[in-house]
């Protein structure tokens, strides 16, 4: 659950996909640090970075942040090929 400050999920996201802060501060030509902070929800991305983030990780932008009508929501993966 998400808590206050907690804003978005890259973090999660990250793991979900195999991938390192390291990674993505090299995949967006932005320092290591700068990417902890996303990480650790004590700094954000601009829309524009999380746009590009989105892009790199293959992911909808909507995948990376918590959102902000239900605290007790539940994020599952679906296959791409899933469809209702």
């Amino acid at each position: 659950m998400a808590s206050n400050k907690d804003i978005n999920r890259l973090k999660i996201v990250l793991v979900e996909k195999k991938r390192t802060g390291k990674w993505l501060a090299e995949q967006l030509n932005k320092d290591q640090a700068t990417v902890s902070k996303w990480c650790t929800n004590n700094a954000q991305p601009s829309l524009e970075m999380l746009l590009k983030i989105a892009e790199v990780l293959e992911v909808d932008v909507k995948e990376l942040l918590w959102s902000s009508r239900n605290e007790n929501a539940t994020y599952i993966k679906l296959p791409k090929e899933f469809t209702l």
